[in-house]
């Protein structure tokens, strides 16, 4: 009985530490891929442990990742993977790299966006989109995807389209521990604030999941690029300093940034 106890105590023990290393190589995943200037509360959550909150229905759009490959119209890149907004003629390109459930990212948008976007507007430069899903293994949930192939259908519909729907997605982003995002219902929700966008067309491809498939490879080609974190912005592949402290730069400093790149 006594060489009973041991074993169990020693297979407890191996547990243990099995534990805890993969809940440090966990983490260890979410310092290296989410720019992390200042503490984050979610990060700060996961390093201890503690569960996130998955909650919300997923809809029909969630699983549909495995079906046939529709590449949305006003796709650009190779595969059909970038979005780009802006004027094609334009005489720069801004990458920016970005993941829908990312913090940072968000914080960027809200902060920054208004510029980014004026700038392409006035023909400084043309905007490539490169879209990740890789929080949703950092954190669990479906929300970057869910999120990403429902864009894919506001793209289908235009690239403004599309845009509108990118900014309305970041302004109304939930908690890193709420996965939300995965709610198709909340999506189509937040949708309704894009005027013209939620066509029959637009509801049933996010219903349907048509672009999870689409979505899938627009995060394989993320993965294949020398990006290891969001949000990341190179201007004609020099890399901007776009947060700083964790703190996104302010309208005025991007612009400069912007200028002295692009003399």
């Amino acid at each position: 009985m006594s060489n009973t106890r041991k074993t169990d105590r020693k297979t407890s023990a191996t547990d243990r530490m099995r534990t805890a290393r993969a809940q440090a190589e966990r983490a260890d995943k979410i310092r290296r891929r989410v720019v992390v200037g200042g503490a984050s509360a979610a990060v700060l959550a996961l390093v201890a442990g503690v569960a996130f909150a998955v909650g919300g229905s997923s809809g029909s759009g969630a699983s549909a990742a495995n079906g046939p490959l529709v590449v949305p119209a006003n796709a650009s890149g190779p595969g059909g993977t970038v979005i780009t907004y802006g004027k094609a003629d334009a005489p720069h390109t801004l990458e920016v790299y970005e993941d829908f459930r990312c913090p940072f990212c968000e914080q960027l948008e809200t902060t920054t966006g208004k510029a980014v976007q004026q700038l392409a507007d006035e023909g400084s430069y043309k905007i490539e989109y490169h879209l990740a899903t890789f929080l949703d293994n950092n954190l669990g949930g479906k929300g970057s995807r869910t999120a990403l192939a429902a864009a894919g259908a506001a793209l289908n519909e235009g690239v403004d389209k599309f845009k509108q729907f990118h900014d309305v997605l970041y302004a109304n982003q939930p908690d890193e521990r709420s996965d939300s995002f995965g709610d198709v219902n909340h999506i189509l929700d937040l949708a309704g604030q894009v005027p013209g966008l939620k066509t029959d067309a637009f509801v049933k491809a996010v219903q349907d999941g048509t672009y999870a498939p689409w979505a899938a490879k627009v995060n394989e080609e993320f993965n294949k690029s020398d990006v290891t974190g969001t949000p990341t912005v190179k201007l004609d592949g020099k890399k901007l300093d776009v947060l700083t402290n964790g703190k996104a730069v302010s309208p005025e400093q991007f612009t400069a940034m912007v200028k002295q790149v692009t003399g």
